[in-house]
């Protein structure tokens, strides 16, 4: 990050460059778009969703800027899947992010995975670079890290981050440690360290270019991590200093957009990629509110997620939607922000819910249907405030008795399973909204099952009857395609060796 003097002393010059500037024309045609994406937050680390210790004020007054989505939702509860779905729209079952490997928690996407993004998938990037849109990814893409798969082959002008997890350090002899990319060509390696300014803005914004940025911050992600600055500042710990400067960061974002007289021409989103990862708590985690479990699970404490919308101008103040939202709309809701459509050869599964698009309202409702896969399983689904279940299953009891719990201090009994439990034929139904926490499942003698069954398994068969899975990229695994060797590494004498490629079928945990 900047150095915060510096950023504070280049929105203060911005402001007064603008101020001379005050004739330049609006780029309100063609606004700009900012979709925040962080790692394994959990819904409840916001204060403006209850979190006690209140230490995300600027997120809170984003919120109050803008519109709170309580009801929003990943496509999968883990890292790689739901950015997948974020830029394409589609379900990770559709777009290829799943292994067949039995309900496995797969997707993590480490170095020794084969596949990535396909080519057969259409990005938002590539789609706005139709309208003149200059793109940038800041952090983590984890949608496959051999070259073909990295940004700048699906729609980014720039780059500046890393392919993976920041997993590691390692032993490099045994496996390299994660490559940083500027554009097309590796930096260092992850346990450098590279400043990396807001300039990006600046830039375009000074050209009279609309941009799309999508910055994607990993410091949530366990380990954890935060600037000196912010060490031992928060009330919770290690996380909750990484909240505070990711927070600071988004208020740093938007005061940026003020100052260049921006922020009603540029729309803004924020979410998290999947739940709070529970398993690493209390100290490399966050807070899932009061819902069940966390990340690696289809409870809703595994794929609720805390969400904003912010437009000046263009979405109210302080508004509360009840809509069922997921990270695909960003894509349509992206596109119709550009004045663009979305791809018709292809079944899209986001919505578009931009404020002034002329569907909006036949969109809102609350019966959108929300489906929780887990491999090229589909778990649950949700329909208006009732969820089924067709699968429960939390993790093995081997990582269990290894001390490894994805539901600690919040097991119910024949629902946060370790073994892979089937409800095919009785799924279980929970009233979400007088149940978040899926303790209490309704009676399956009762006509509110019934009633709730009868709809729910119209959806799912109306899905399934129209599903064609994409081509599973994340079976097969690797280790002679890891980072041994990326592109630019000659120049900085960082190349290692690869082994003798010995493909074998992925062992995802379980």
């Amino acid at each position: 990050a900047m150095d915060v003097c510096l950023i504070q002393t280049l929105i203060l010059f911005c402001s007064l460059i603008c101020c001379f500037w005050a004739d330049t024309p609006s780029n309100k045609s063609t606004p700009n778009i900012i979709i925040i994406l962080m790692d394994d937050m959990g819904w409840g680390d916001l204060g403006v969703f209850g979190q006690p210790s209140k230490e995300t004020p600027n997120l809170d007054s984003m919120a109050a800027q803008g519109m709170l989505f309580p009801n929003f939702y990943t496509a999968n509860p883990l890292c790689s899947p739901s950015r997948a779905s974020l830029l394409t729209g589609r379900l990770p079952v559709r777009n290829g992010f799943y292994t067949t490997n039995a309900h496995a928690r797969n997707a993590y996407t480490p170095q020794e995975i084969v596949g990535g993004i396909s080519r057969d998938e259409i990005l938002l990037p590539q789609i706005l670079k139709k309208k003149g849109y200059v793109n940038k990814i800041i952090g983590k893409w984890h949608l496959g890290h051999r070259a073909h798969h990295l940004p700048l082959e699906h729609g980014f002008d720039e780059w500046f981050g890393a392919p993976n997890c920041h997993f590691g350090p390692y032993n490099s002899s045994d496996r390299p440690n994660v490559p940083v990319y500027n554009n097309s060509q590796m930096v260092g390696r992850y346990t450098h360290t590279h400043p990396e300014g807001l300039d990006f803005i600046f830039h375009q914004n000074m050209a009279q270019r609309p941009f799309f940025l999508y910055w994607a911050a990993d410091a949530t992600h366990a380990p954890v991590y935060a600037s000196k600055r912010f060490l031992g500042k928060s009330q919770r710990g290690r996380y909750g200093d990484a909240v505070m400067e990711l927070d600071y960061s988004v208020g740093q974002m938007l005061a940026w957009l003020r100052a260049l007289g921006i922020d009603k021409d540029t729309f803004v989103f924020f979410t998290s990629d999947n739940g709070a990862a529970v398993m690493s708590g209390p100290k490399q985690s966050g807070s899932n509110g009061p819902f069940l479990c966390g990340k690696e699970t289809t409870f809703e404490g595994g794929m609720r997620e805390p969400a904003i919308a912010w437009w000046p101008g263009h979405i109210p103040a302080g508004t509360v939607s009840q809509q069922l939202g997921t990270v695909m709309d960003l894509f349509s809701t992206s596109l119709s922000v550009a004045g663009l459509s979305v791809p018709d050869d292809r079944l899209i599964d986001g919505l578009d819910l931009s404020p002034e698009s002329s569907s909006h309202q036949s969109h809102f409702t609350p019966n959108r249907p929300i489906f929780y896969y887990r491999g090229n399983e589909m778990m649950a689904v949700r329909v208006g405030p009732y969820k089924a279940h067709y699968w429960t299953w939390s993790n093995s009891w081997e990582e269990f008795n290894r001390g490894i719990n994805f539901c600690p201090g919040q097991e119910v009994a024949g629902v946060t399973t370790h073994t892979q439990q089937e409800h095919t034929m009785q799924p279980l139904i929970f009233h979400l909204g007088r149940d978040p926490g899926e303790k209490y499942s309704i009676s399956a003698v009762t006509k509110e099952y019934q009633d709730a069954l009868s709809r729910i398994t119209a959806v799912v068969e109306k899905h399934k009857k129209g599903l064609v899975p994409g081509v599973p990229q994340l079976n097969m695994c690797d280790m002679a395609v890891m980072n041994w060797a990326p592109p630019g590494c000659e120049k900085l004498g960082k190349c290692l060796k690869a082994p003798k490629s010995q493909p074998w079928k992925c062992d995802w945990p379980h």
